[in-house]
């Protein structure tokens, strides 16, 4: 497969010259976005909300750069993600539209409609094969994705508890999932508790939409039974008392997310963007974000999301780190270890980014070799 072209512009402005929201315009000109007929037709935008209390989501500008593109074209543009897994400010269509609205995104400030893609409470699905999928066979997808007839995803690229890196193949194919489909996605692995570690806080139980965490004499332990293997209650943990009991789950979860996202994007008008800035450490599904890992970096776009992603991965690997956020001081704590890995394994050493990648090329979705085009 020949290389596949990334465009890519960065976050440097001059006075008198393009702003930022001119830079997106052109960059999605030059990349192509007009070879898609877009007349008459329903486009989603697939982006993430944000949850209340981060701020390290993408502004609801950029958004709006896209939807008045699609709409030059005489496309229909509207915005839209899945329900969460978790419970947070976004596990029902209610409660998503109102954090979505709070974080400034809406019809005044984007230009089109916010849809949630599966339905008030997170069931308005639709059964979509895969081809060749060898861990799914039908993908679990929001209704109003697959009813729309273009894909655009814009995403947030950023650093990710499970995945190594959050970028275009999970936002469509972790974020396209109905609730059940994140179950399906996540369920290979199932925490558990070190007891030594937990101060029994019950921070997990409050994050846990299933009442799987116990709290019992100072101590919490999992009940398997109720688990989905969501990890949520991993990330919330403030002493790294839970931990996955399969360690292969992060590598099946990218697996599974590649076929999500194949199942999604197999044989459909698309087109991909992806901006590394604010480049957390977590998802934007916390309810805070920490500092950045790396300076802004710039805006990157191209039909092909699996060299889209390789390319965000390599200027974030390349870029300098900044010492004040928990990447520094992973990397101060053991240079050593440091030198042979990654950012992204720096940041989270039981995920498998890569993994995630060589599937989608297995299933045809695109290729990791691809040329900049700046």
């Amino acid at each position: 497969m020949e290389k596949a072209k990334v465009y890519f512009t960065d976050m440097r402005v001059y006075p008198g010259k393009a702003n930022l929201l001119q830079k997106l315009d052109n960059l999605l000109i030059r990349a192509g976005i007009g070879e898609i007929d877009f007349k008459n037709k329903f486009a989603a935008i697939k982006m993430h909300f944000g949850e209340l209390g981060n701020l390290s989501f993408l502004r609801p500008n950029y958004a709006k750069v896209v939807a008045d593109v699609v709409k030059r074209y005489e496309g229909k543009p509207f915005i839209t993600d899945c329900n969460t897994l978790y419970v947070g400010s976004r596990k029902n269509a209610l409660e998503h539209l109102d954090t979505a609205n709070i974080n400034g995104f809406s019809p005044l400030s984007t230009g089109c409609q916010n849809i949630i893609a599966d339905g008030l409470k997170g069931t308005d699905e639709v059964y979509v094969p895969v081809p060749n999928g060898e861990y799914v066979k039908e993908a679990k997808i929001g209704h109003a994705l697959m009813d729309a007839d273009v894909i655009i995803t814009l995403t947030h690229f950023k650093g990710h508890e499970m995945t190594g890196f959050g970028g275009a193949i999970k936002n469509i194919g972790m974020g396209g999932g109905s609730r059940a489909g994140k179950m399906e996605m996540h369920c290979d692995g199932k925490p558990a508790v070190e007891k030594e570690k937990c101060i029994g806080c019950s921070m997990c139980r409050k994050t846990c939409a299933y009442d799987a965490p116990v709290i019992e004499q100072g101590k919490c332990h999992i009940q398997e039974s109720k688990c989905v293997g969501c990890g949520r209650c991993i990330g919330v943990c403030p002493t790294n008392a839970i931990i996955p009991t399969n360690w292969n789950a992060g590598k099946m979860v990218n697996l599974k997310m590649a076929e999500y996202a194949c199942a999604i994007l197999y044989d459909r008008p698309q087109f991909h963007i992806s901006l590394i800035v604010d480049v957390s450490p977590n998802c934007d599904c916390h309810a805070e974000n920490d500092a950045a890992i790396v300076p802004n970096i710039g805006m990157l776009a191209s039909f092909d999301p699996v060299a889209l992603d390789q390319a965000c991965a390599d200027l974030v690997n390349a870029a300098p780190v900044i010492a004040n956020s928990i990447l520094g001081e992973n990397i101060k704590s053991d240079p050593d270890e440091a030198q042979k890995h990654d950012h992204f394994y720096n940041n989270h050493p039981d995920t498998e980014w890569e993994s995630c990648l060589d599937h989608c090329v297995k299933l045809g979705m695109g290729t990791r070799e691809y040329e900049i085009v700046k």
